[in-house]
């Protein structure tokens, strides 16, 4: 059971959603509402996805402080424990302070905050004093509190990748980067430690180590730099099949008559992580227009990976750029279908098949 002490502060806006994604991740939540936090969220906020307690009912697994303010990052600090879920917060404890800017920084509060740290308190900042955001928070907290994933180093690719045509022009495709951040998510929920390559992805997954590329030559050097360090690397990212033999320093004017271009075949990213780490878990991704097992058997066998998810980009509501998506896991020995669902849900049968198929692979 998680403990969840609603603290007066704008970040109790976001406690509810924060309690859906915990509960909806099979954890019992317990939330015990400070006085003054009613003044920003009430019960009924809260539905049926958590019990509202005055007392918890038993010793919580871990004790998350959120929002905390900064008279209770200094009971905290010095054991001054007011409530009941201060009284609780001997074992593992989050703190996610929701301060001013001000605040924020103020040697007392910095002060509370290095004691906290110095005490083994998971301390979750958001930006210029506020709370982290919601995913952000329940990254940390499932994360922290270990899981199947726990010890594992994942690297993931996520996005798709642009190569220049002129100073303002690429060729490129229309992944979004949703299913790699999905995967990404889940396996920091899971409790792994995550590392994104991202190409042209808008924005950040909270929680995970981001890197920023644009092409294929900077994808593959950022994969083959980590990839030793990876216990698994899952391939999301839509990486180009060619590029501009020529690309044009200036812009191209618009001119008269036909324009061609010559493109050149990009590396293989995949055959070149196989051929360096050959020991390395690979889970790559077929698009596909149609039926996408065959082409998935295909990357299978040619590439050397060990799973292959495969996705039919022809259908609309799933694929590129949606929010769902429905894929089939291929692997040696068999194939298992993913129905039509969020690409989160979609991202936690990937990893399972992933969990799956290395256990039965360290048993060989």
């Amino acid at each position: 059971m998680i403990l969840l002490s609603v603290g007066t502060g704008p970040g109790a806006l976001a406690v509810p959603e924060i309690v859906l994604e915990i509960a909806g991740a099979g954890r019992l939540v317990e939330v015990i509402l400070e006085p003054g936090s009613r003044r920003f969220v009430g019960p009924a906020a809260f539905g049926d996805s958590a019990d509202l307690v005055d007392e918890p009912s038993g010793p919580p697994e871990a004790v998350l402080f959120a929002p905390a303010s900064a008279a209770t990052l200094a009971r905290l600090a010095h054991g001054l424990a007011e409530g009941p879920a201060e009284r609780c917060a001997t074992g593992v404890v989050f703190v996610a302070p929701d301060l001013d800017a001000a605040t924020s920084d103020h040697p007392a509060v910095r002060e509370n905050l290095a004691l906290l740290r110095r005490d083994g308190r998971r301390i979750i900042e958001g930006s210029a004093g506020g709370m982290a955001p919601a995913n952000e928070v329940v990254a940390r907290v499932l994360g922290g509190l270990g899981g199947p994933m726990s010890g594992m180093r994942v690297l993931v690719t996520a996005g798709g990748t642009h190569e220049p045509l002129d100073s303002v022009r690429f060729i490129g495709n229309r992944s979004s980067g949703k299913m790699g951040l999905a995967v990404a998510r889940e396996a920091l929920r899971l409790g792994a430690e995550v590392t994104v390559v991202a190409a042209n992805v808008d924005g950040s997954e909270p929680g995970v180590g981001w890197i920023t590329v644009e092409t294929v030559e900077e994808l593959g050097a950022e994969v083959l730099e980590r990839a030793g360090e990876a216990d698994a690397l899952v391939m999301a990212a839509a990486v180009s099949d060619f590029t501009p033999a020529s690309p044009v320093r200036e812009k191209i004017r618009r001119g008269e008559g036909l324009m061609s271009v010559e493109l050149k075949a990009t590396a293989d990213i995949l055959k070149g992580v196989r051929e360096r780490y050959p020991d390395l878990f690979v889970v790559g991704f077929a698009a596909t227009h149609g039926d996408p097992v065959a082409d998935a058997r295909e990357k299978l066998d040619s590439k050397g990976v060990n799973l292959v998810v495969g996705n039919d980009i022809s259908r609309a509501g799933i694929g590129f750029g949606a929010d769902e998506n429905e894929v089939y896991v291929v692997g040696r020995g068999g194939e298992r279908f993913v129905p039509q669902a969020s690409k989160f849900d979609v991202a936690r049968v990937i990893l399972d098949s992933m969990m799956a198929q290395m256990g039965k692979e360290r048993q060989r």
